[in-house]
């Protein structure tokens, strides 16, 4: 199991001078190592399918691969003798991005979707660094070990958990200061409950009017952290339109504005971690909507989807449904279940009828079965039925009433029926009716 716990650094100033001149000798090699690769790619390439017979092809390079560039930094060391005060294995942390942007740049990730063409890094747009490997106690008190960087001061608010082994650290420039970030590792696996022995499920529905509904009907109200804070954004943003570029004016409003976004984002953050931890503490089992966040948010309620923050939402609740989860359960083995949300705000969670609504209906009401229940409580119950393997949908309700012999006797020719119901005629069944 892999888990992420982030820490506060105190530095001193020469500390902070420091991190800063170790993140501009890396933004610089990142742009040499990339302008390489690009240099590469426009001349081992040709923009027409065909050419003479007779033709002069030029000698073509090798591919600057990972390893290729890798072997580059010790010369790198000689040629620039102040590269020497960066660790080296925060060097090849470097060329390993450049090499994971251009391979989504031409290849794509593990899904074959491919990313934009990678941008040079311009001056503060170069913000971390990740030491690869740290000592074998790193962390001791308040204090943490850096390789060849030295010990800094941090604000251990958490412990990290017994069994666990720390194996990298990234040190990050954010809008109020200086983070770590450790990335931990635990060997053992937990017990995963299966869904067949889930106690106490639930299915959660997702929305604007309420931040989720469960299943039994209560809701969590949403707390759109920016429509609050937009006035007061929208107030900072033009002290920053207003300032002259290049001058400690608008580097101030920037700064103030960059905090301001920030808190927004961490008071979302610590919202959703909250919520999932409700969430997980009394249920075992969480169903939820798999949600296509980027189209939805093409959409004219963008801002509010984004204001929600849906998509890190269930990815807290996926993470720590299975890893590390909260003091009172530790290595709890739950589970989430992402369902495919097509109608399941037009079934009927009781019947299984399809009846159509549009965004503006909020009561779901069934011609049917006279079934009436808000409508995403009613979402919430077809989305826990899903994850736990019963069918919803008219479909299967209309199988399962036609086998019942429930409503008017059909009228359909009965070897069709007989081929839906999978029996076996003798010869000449259909033409003796």
């Amino acid at each position: 199991m892999r888990a992420a716990y982030q820490y506060r650094l105190r530095l001193t100033k020469t500390q902070e001078s420091e991190i800063e001149t170790w993140l501009d000798m890396l933004r610089c090699q990142y742009n040499y190592l990339l302008a390489d690769r690009f240099k590469w790619y426009e001349q081992n390439r040709c923009s027409i399918n065909s050419c003479p017979l007779v033709c002069h092809l030029p000698d073509l390079r090798n591919n600057p691969d990972y390893f290729s560039q890798k072997k580059t930094l010790p010369q790198l060391k000689k040629d620039r003798p102040w590269y020497s005060v960066v660790q080296s294995q925060v060097l090849q942390d470097c060329v390993k991005r450049v090499d994971l942007a251009f391979k989504r740049f031409l290849k794509g990730d593990s899904n074959g979707k491919k990313s934009g063409r990678p941008r040079f890094k311009g001056k503060n747009r170069y913000k971390s660094f990740t030491f690869p490997s740290l000592g074998k106690n790193p962390i001791s008190g308040n204090v943490l070990t850096l390789p060849k960087f030295g010990k800094v001061k941090m604000i251990y608010h958490r412990p990290i958990p017994e069994g666990f082994k720390i194996k990298t650290a990234t040190i990050t420039r954010k809008a109020d200061g200086y983070y770590v970030t450790l990335s931990i590792q635990d060997d053992s696996v937990p017990d995963i409950i299966p869904v067949d022995s889930a106690v106490n499920p639930v299915g959660i529905d997702m929305g604007l009017k309420s931040f989720l509904i469960k299943s039994d009907g209560s809701e969590v109200p949403i707390p759109q952290y920016y429509r609050k804070a937009q006035k007061r954004l929208k107030k900072i943003q033009k002290a920053v339109s207003r300032s002259k570029k290049g001058s400690n004016n608008r580097r101030k409003a920037v700064s103030k504005l960059g905090k301001a976004h920030k808190k927004v984002a961490d008071t979302r953050k610590d919202f959703h971690f909250k919520t999932a931890k409700i969430l997980l503490n009394n249920h075992d089992l969480v169903a939820h909507e798999k949600l296509n966040i980027k189209g939805l948010a093409r959409t004219k309620m963008a801002k509010s989807i984004f204001d929600a923050g849906w998509g890190q939402f269930l990815s807290i609740l996926s993470n720590k449904a299975v890893r590390v989860a909260w003091p009172t359960a530790i290595n709890a083995g739950l589970q989430t279940v992402a369902v495919n949300p097509r109608n399941t705000s037009q079934n009927c969670s009781n019947c299984g009828v399809k009846v159509p609504k549009k965004l503006k209906d909020r009561i779901h009401s069934c011609p049917h079965c006279g079934y009436a229940e808000d409508r995403d409580v009613n979402a919430a119950k077809n989305i826990l039925k899903l994850a736990v393997g019963h069918p919803v949908g008219s479909k299967a309700y209309r199988v399962t009433e036609a086998i019942a012999g429930v409503g008017k006797k059909p009228t359909l020719n009965l070897q069709g029926q007989c081929r839906s119901m999978s029996l076996t005629l003798p010869v000449g069944c259909a033409s003796q009716f």
